[in-house]
This record gives structure tokens, sequence and C-alpha cells, in this order.
């Protein structure tokens, strides 16, 4: 088969692959054949009307009335070669490169956008419809590029069904390589259906424990493959942990489980969704900016000046914030410690699986691994470089602070209580409570100017009066242990002694799958928000609850007319 270029007319691309068969051509075998002959009437723009096709033969014409052009080719004897036998005529159809191809089929997409794919799983169908246009000059739907986006998925990590099906034996290689891991599917029904997962690493467990100040962010995103998102469920041993704090979007069904789960624990809501959502509301920035100050304001005062300026640029937001209880998200007003944690962070572990959330549930959770590996690794070699006190940012906020406590005056009240006199005001600190009345040393965990002017004041040592969350050598114990890598699918014991039966029962899909139509993007759900309905009004008998398109008052006056 000869492969030249040349140039196209019109509106087509200027160059483009063009096939020409001789008699005799021979291909090494009728897949091959098959594959060539569909790609060079895509690449010519007729179609093909195949009369007879079999593992020994081949023979088509062009589907248009009266273009002459037909060709035969058959398999060779005691080999798998095929030859071409015939070629009749010239094509005298003419071509519409704006037309689509019944021979660009789904495989045939497939085949075309299968390297691709693999190298971009957000590879888009308009971009697909773009690529074939630019190479092949035909349009196809929009709906068959989407179906063959879904089957290249599928052909490159398997299916949705497939992978949760693999759940069972993927957790207990989870729990194999990593002793003291965590790793269970819920189901429910007798059939089995997928309801729930919770995955925890002995290295993240161990580092939580032992390292990590008690902060937890949860949320959810949504996946985008065949089924509904993925969900999460926390069971830890209580008693093992001290009281810490969750931090959340807000979402009731979180809400209700930390209260069931954690009752001791407290929950402060995400800053960061309660300001998007305070964004996308009423269309400005500026109350956004207030919204931060309020809620990073260490003081009943500076979170009232705020909401002052709040109530100026708008009074309804202003009301609308009120409807969220400053306890759960202003920290002058919140019960627990945030350490200056007003966000979640949940965003930051998305950004980890962005790229994998078009892909099957098994997938999801191996990329997880693979970023908690390579983020472990990391930061315990940059953990072993340190050779200061506290990590980084601590050490400089306690520098900042040091700097700042040599302009104070300190007069010593008694023992562990002093007044701390600057040039704006003059704060109480108490050493024995590690409290001080700007409130910035409760707030963060880390004694503040006035605090550190105090301890120096009577010869105290200011490392001593930081959390321990913030040293290096906390941050090197969170970081210790290490998490093991999963044997490829292939090494997988079938008769691994941690598989019983009711660990090895077959996972299947959720019933429900995801609604038709673009995933909402928005996930901000702070439901304590209780806006009211949206009134519909109809422009043509001026009431309320239905649109001109379903209005019936002309019905009814006719009605009345007759």
């Amino acid at each position: 088969m000869e492969i030249v270029e040349r140039e196209w007319d019109g509106d087509l691309p200027l160059k483009m692959e063009n096939y020409n068969f001789v008699v005799g051509q021979e291909f090494a075998d009728v897949k091959t054949f098959r594959k060539t002959i569909k790609e060079a009437a895509i690449a010519q723009h007729f179609e093909l009307r195949i009369i007879k096709s079999d593992l020994i033969r081949y023979f088509a014409k062009c589907a248009k009335e009266g273009c002459p052009w037909r060709i035969r080719a058959v398999k060779l004897p005691n080999v798998p070669t095929f030859a071409i036998r015939s070629l009749e005529g010239t094509h005298t159809c003419g071509k519409n490169a704006q037309l689509g191809h019944h021979q660009a089929s789904v495989d045939w997409i497939v085949n075309f956008i299968g390297e691709r794919l693999r190298d971009n799983v957000h590879y888009k169908p308009k971009d697909i419809l773009q690529d074939i246009q630019k190479q092949y000059g035909i349009t196809i739907p929009y709906k068959q590029a989407w179906r063959a986006k879904e089957r290249g998925l599928a052909a490159i990590y398997g299916s949705s069904e497939e992978g949760y099906c693999l759940l069972p034996a993927y957790f207990e290689q989870i729990k194999k390589t990593n002793p003291g891991s965590i790793a269970e599917v819920f189901t429910t029904g007798s059939d089995h259906r997928f309801h729930r997962l919770f995955v925890s690493f002995h290295a993240s467990i161990y580092g939580f424990v032992n390292g990590c100040l008690p902060l937890m962010g949860l949320g959810g995103m949504p996946l985008k493959s065949k089924y509904l998102e993925l969900h999460k469920l926390l069971e830890m041993n209580t008693e093992k942990i001290p009281q810490f704090t969750v931090l959340s979007d807000g979402q009731k069904g979180i809400v209700d489980a930390v209260k069931r789960k954690f009752p001791s624990a407290y929950h402060g809501f995400c800053v960061r969704h309660l300001s998007e959502s305070i964004g996308k509301e009423f269309k400005n920035s500026r109350l956004v900016q207030l919204l931060w100050k309020a809620a990073y304001a260490t003081t009943t005062l500076g979170f009232k000046e705020r909401m002052a300026e709040v109530e100026e640029v708008s009074a309804d937001a202003a009301k609308w914030i009120q409807q969220v209880p400053p306890s759960h998200w202003a920290v002058p007003f919140f019960e627990g410690a945030r350490y200056g944690h007003l966000s979640s962070n949940i965003e930051e572990f998305n950004r980890w699986i962005l790229e994998a959330r078009e892909l099957p549930v098994i997938q999801v959770i191996e990329r997880i691994h693979s970023k908690l590996m390579a983020e472990f690794d990391e930061r315990r070699q940059k953990g072993s470089t340190w050779t200061s006190v506290l990590a980084p940012s601590a050490e400089r906020h306690m520098s900042e602070a040091l700097a700042r406590a040599g302009s104070y005056q300190v007069l010593r009240s008694d023992a562990v209580e002093f007044e701390v006199i600057s040039v704006e005001r003059s704060n109480i600190v108490n050493i024995g409570t590690r409290s001080c009345s700007c409130r910035d040393w409760q707030v963060y965990g880390l004694p503040c100017s006035h605090a550190v002017a105090a301890l120096l004041s009577c010869r105290k040592d200011v490392y001593e009066y930081t959390e321990q969350c913030f040293t290096a050598a906390r941050y090197r114990e969170t970081y210790s242990q290490v998490i093991h890598p999963i044997p490829d699918r292939s090494e997988w014991s079938k008769t691994d002694e941690g598989l019983t039966d009711e660990n090895n029962c077959v996972v299947r899909p959720p019933k429900f799958r995801r609604p038709p139509g673009r995933p909402e993007k928005k996930r901000l759900c702070i439901e304590d928000l209780n806006r009211g309905k949206h009134t519909v009004h109809c422009s043509r008998c001026n009431q309320t609850g239905h649109y001109k398109t379903t209005c019936k008052s002309d019905i009814i006056e006719r009605i009345e007319q007759f």
C-alpha cells in the first residue's frame, strides 16, 4: 500500500493520508486489512458497503449509487496473510467532508484516541471531535465521542464494575503489605451493593496519633466515573486519640456523623467554603475579604468591627452570614483549638487526585496510595535536614515574636502573671495557663510576642512553652513510618488466608447511577443556611407559582367565554 500526501480543496485539511490500493498487495492478517480499508474510506470520504466479510474473504464496494469502485481480498493458503485479488473502477462519487461517516464507529474512535487517552484521562469528547475533524475532515456526533472515551477508559483501566469487584482483594493486599492499616468496604443488600469504604494506612494512623496537630479535615469530592460519589467512613478508637477538632464544609451528613462518632470533638466549618458561598450569592469580593477578616479576628471586639463593615456593604449579606452560628467558623467564638487553620484543606487533597476522578473506584484509591507514598517519602527527607527546634514556619513565627518582644516593657504581678506594655496597648500574660489577652497564644499554640517578652523576663525557655506538635522532632515522627507499595495484580494470591468468605464476597456497583448531564461543580453545602425558595412569576397573568409557558389563564378565559 502506498501512502502519499496531497492537498485538498475547499474546507478540507490541506494535508491528509490518501490510501492507494493495488492488486496483489498483502496485509499481515484479516484484522489489519479491515482496519486499513476502514481508514482509507474515512480518509478519502467515501462510504463502504460490505458485501461479504469473514476470516477468509472480504468483498466490498462504494456505497454511493452508481459508483463503480469495488475491492476483493482473500486469505492466502496456510498463512494468516490477506491479499487483494481484484480492484475495479475508480470513485465517481462526490466527497463531502462536512458529513459524518458510517465507518467512523465507536471502536474506530477508541483506536484513534487510545494513546491520547492513556496520556491524559481529561481528553474531552469535544477535543476528540476537533482532532478527528482536523485529521480526517469528518464530523462525528458528540455522543459517539463520549461513548468512545468511556469505552477507551474501560479498556485501559478496567470497567467501573470490575473496580468495585476488586476492592476486597485490593484491601487485603493493603493490610498484608502495610500491617496495622485499616481497609474496609461496606455493602448493602443481599446482592452486596457498594455502600462506603474506609482506608487508613498504618503510617498515617501512627503519624496522626504521635505527631500531628489534633486537627482533622473531612469532606468529599464527586467522582466523574460511571457511578455516584465515593463515600467516606471514619471509624477510630476514640479512647486512644486526644480531644481533637474536625474541620468540614458543614454538610449535614458530616455534622451528624461527627456528633454520633465523636461527641467530645469540636467541629468547625471551613471558612473557604463559606466565603465561596457568599461570593457566589452576592457577587462582591469585598464581602469575601471582610468575612475572612472577621473569621481571623482573635477578639470579639475585632469580630464585631468586621461584621459592622459587612453590614455597611450589604445588610442582606450580614443577615445571610448570621444564619451560620459564629461558634462554627469565627476564631473568637470557637470553643476548640484550630491553631490558625480556618480551611479544611480538602481542596489540596482534591488536587492530588483530580486526574483520577474519571476512573474506576479502585484506580482512585491507587492514585491516592501512590500520592501518599510520594508525600511521606518527600516529607521524611525534608524533615531530616532541619536543624532548628521548631518546624520552619513555627521557627519564623518565633523569630518574629522575639524581635518584637525586645521593645516591650514587662511588669510582673506574681509567679505566672505579667503585664506587657507596648506602644499600642498593654496585655496581660499568664504563663501558667499559657494565655494572653491578645489571644494569639491560645489561638495558634505558639507564644505571641507579649508572651515571649514575659518568658524572657523570668529567664524561661520560650521553646518549652510551644505546642510539641510544632517541633521538628514531632514532624519527623509524623512521617517516620513508610507506606509500602501494593504488588501487581498478577502477583495477588488467590488463596490468601486473610480472605474469609465475608471478605471475599463480590462487591457490586451502587444501584443508583450518576444522573444524566454534566456533573454539578458546586460542592459547598452549608446546610445551616435556610434560604427561602425562589418564587417564580408569570409575565402573562401577573401571578406567582408558574411561568408564562405553563400559564393556563388564556385557556380559562376561553372556557369562560364558551
